[in-house]
C-alpha cells in the first residue's frame, strides 16, 4: 500500500508586505505523526508570497523524507488552494513563479484542501516562531517515530515479550493484557471552555445553568477532533454526556470523525446544587461549613447537589453500559472533569479522593483501555494509555519555554 502523507502549510507577513515567514508540517496521514517540520523567515514579503513559500517548503519536506508517498496539502489560504487546484487563475506576477515551483515539486495526484485557520494552528505557530526568532529551518521531531504517535498510544498495548521479567507494574499489566483479547478503549475528551470555565465557576450537570461553548471552546474542541481524525476509522462510536457543553463538543468531534452522537447520562457532570454558577471564593464566603465538609468527605454534597460517591456510582454504571455495548472497540466519550477523573481513578485502582490531585485541561484527551474480566471475573483489567494530552499547538509542554 502506498504511504500517504499530509502537508500543513501557512505563512504570514507582519505588515503585508513586511517581515515574513512560513511554517510547514509533514505528517503521516494514517497516524498523524509529525515526520518533519520547517519554520523559516523569507525577508520582506506579502502574506500570499509567505503562504506559497510554506507550501513549497512542505513539498520539499515530502520530497526529502517520503518521496514516493501520496500527498494531500491542507492550508487555510483559499487563494493558494484554489490556484493550485486549477480552479482560479494566477494573475499576480509574483505568484506565478512560486506556483510553478510548487507544481514542479508536487507528486502526481497531489490534492489541495482548504481548512479553517484553527485547524492549521501548528503551521501558523511555526511561522510565528520563525518571525520571533525562536526557530529557523527544518527539524525532525523525536516524536516522529511511530511508537510515539497518538494512534500507537490509543491502539497498541505493546505486550512484554514472553519470559522477560517485568520492569514495572505497567509492564506486568501489558503482559497479562496481551492474552485478554482486544480491549475496549475509551478516548475521554473533556468539553471545551464556556464562560463559566474561564471565570472558574462551578458548572454542574443537567440541573445547572447549562452554559454553551464559547467560540474559544468550539475552536479547542475542533482542534482536538482534527488531532483524532487519523483514527476515525477505528472509532466505533462517539458518546456524550447529555449536558449542553459536552453535547455541543461531541457534535463537533462526531462531525470531524464522520460519526453520530449517542448520549450516556451516566457521564454527566456532578450536580453542584446551590453552588452552581459561583466561584470557589464565593462558595467559601456563602457556604463555608458546607465547603469544608465537601472537601473533607467523599460522601458530602452541596445543598441540592451530589457527592463524589454518588457521582462515582452513576459514572461506573455508565462505563459498564459502554463496555457491554462496544466490546473490543474504540469509543470516544465526551464528558466533564469529575466523570473523567473518576474513570481514571477507577482504571488505576486509586482511591476516589485522587480526583483532587489531577488537573484536566479543556478539550484534552485521556485514554483508558479495558481488557476482558479480571482474575475474579467481576472487574475488567485496565490500562491507562494517555492522560490530559493536547494537540501539539495547544500543548504547553511541547515547548520547554512554556513550562
Amino acid at each position: 500500500m502506498t504511504r500517504r502523507v499530509i502537508i500543513e502549510a501557512d505563512g504570514g507577513s507582519r505588515g503585508n508586505p513586511g517581515p515574513a515567514a512560513y511554517g510547514a508540517v509533514l505528517r503521516d496521514a494514517d497516524t498523524g505523526t509529525v515526520l518533519a517540520e520547517d519554520g523559516s523567515t523569507i525577508g520582506r514579503a506579502t502574506n500570499n508570497v509567505a503562504e506559497y513559500s510554506g507550501l513549497i517548503a512542505g513539498l520539499r519536506l515530502a520530497q526529502d523524507h517520503v518521496p514516493d508517498a501520496e500527498v494531500e496539502v491542507r492550508m487555510d489560504s483559499k487563494l493558494v488552494v484554489e490556484q493550485m487546484s486549477g480552479r482560479w487563475k494566477i494573475k499576480h506576477p509574483d505568484m506565478r513563479p512560486l506556483a510553478a515551483e510548487a507544481t514542479r515539486l508536487a507528486p502526481a495526484g497531489t490534492t489541495y484542501t482548504w481548512v479553517p485557520r484553527e485547524l492549521n494552528a501548528y503551521a501558523d505557530r511555526l511561522a510565528n516562531e520563525a518571525l520571533d526568532g525562536v526557530r529557523d529551518g527544518v527539524t525532525v521531531p523525536a516524536r516522529a517515530d511511530d511508537e510515539d504517535s497518538l494512534i500507537e498510544e490509543i491502539e497498541s498495548p505493546g505486550a512484554a515479550a514472553a519470559g522477560d521479567p517485568p520492569a514495572s507494574v505497567q509492564s506486568q499489566a501489558r503482559g497479562w493484557s496481551a492474552g485478554a483479547g482486544a480491549p475496549t478503549t475509551l478516548i475521554l475528551v473533556r468539553h471545551g471552555v464556556t464562560a463559566h470555565t474561564v471565570a472558574k465557576r462551578f458548572s454542574g450537570g443537567l440541573a445547572s445553568a447549562n452554559p454553551a461553548l464559547s467560540d474559544e471552546g468550539r475552536d479547542q474542541v475542533r482542534a482536538t477532533a482534527q488531532w483524532l481524525a487519523p483514527i476515525a476509522e477505528r472509532v466505533d462510536a462517539v458518546i456524550a454526556s447529555p449536558v449542553r457543553r459536552a453535547l455541543e463538543s461531541a457534535e463537533i468531534v462526531a462531525e470531524v470523525l464522520g460519526k453520530d452522537v449517542a448520549v450516556e447520562p451516566g457521564f454527566a457532570e456532578m450536580e453542584f446544587g446551590v453552588w452552581d454558577g459561583l466561584t470557589f471564593a464565593e462558595v467559601g464566603e456563602r457556604h463555608p461549613d458546607a465547603l469544608r465538609e465537601w472537601l473533607g468527605s467523599l460522601d458530602a454534597a452541596p445543598e441540592g447537589g451530589e457527592s463524589f460517591r454518588v457521582v462515582e456510582e452513576r459514572v461506573l454504571a455508565g462505563l459498564q453500559r459502554v463496555l457491554d455495548g462496544h466490546p473490543g472497540r474504540t469509543v470516544v466519550v465526551v464528558s466533564h472533569v469529575t466523570p473523567i477523573k473518576t474513570l481514571v481513578s477507577h482504571a488505576v485502582s486509586a482511591p476516589l479522593d485522587a480526583v483532587f490531585r489531577m488537573e484536566l485541561t479543556p478539550a484534552s484527551v485521556t485514554v483508558v483501555s479495558f481488557f476482558g474480566r479480571g482474575p475474579t471475573g467481576d472487574e475488567p483489567r485496565t490500562s491507562m494509555r494517555l492522560y490530559n494530552a493536547l494537540p501539539p499547538a495547544r500543548d504547553p509542554f511541547a515547548d520547554p519555554s512554556g513550562w
